[in-house]
């Protein structure tokens, strides 16, 4: 018997909603000006990631789950460079951007896995 794993318990959503809630730690203590500037953009690429996430797994057709995949890995990296435009002038730490670079790096990993198991998936007939 085949086991439907569910959006809440899907790893690659998990990390990046803990992705999202990372960056919401960081986009709240910002002044109205670095949110204005590039921390509005920082925070919708990381909520992008979760949201394209949970709508291709929300798809039936196999391409139309990678169309949104690849919108999410999209995100990403345009997360990871907010990330880098936010530390290299001065508005995050090093120890933020550290922490913020792993988990991008990681969901980054982790998201090429699950995109690549899905085209298996379609390759195989596998649900």
């Amino acid at each position: 018997m085949e086991r439907y794993i569910t959006l809440e318990n899907l790893e690659v959503y998990i990390l990046a909603c803990e992705l999202s809630g990372s960056g919401w730690e960081v986009y709240k203590n910002f002044d109205w000006r670095t949110k204005k500037v590039g921390g509005d953009q920082f925070i919708t690429s990381l909520d992008s990631v979760g949201a394209n996430i949970a709508e291709g797994y929300g798809r039936f057709h196999y391409l139309d789950k990678i169309k949104f995949y690849y919108n999410a890995r999209g995100s990403l990296l345009e997360a990871l460079h907010w990330t880098e435009r936010l530390h290299v002038r001065g508005l995050i730490g090093e120890e933020v951007f550290i922490s913020l670079r792993k988990k991008i790096e990681n969901l980054h990993v982790k998201l090429n896995l699950f995109i690549k198991s899905t085209y298996e998936a379609k390759n195989h007939k596998i649900s």
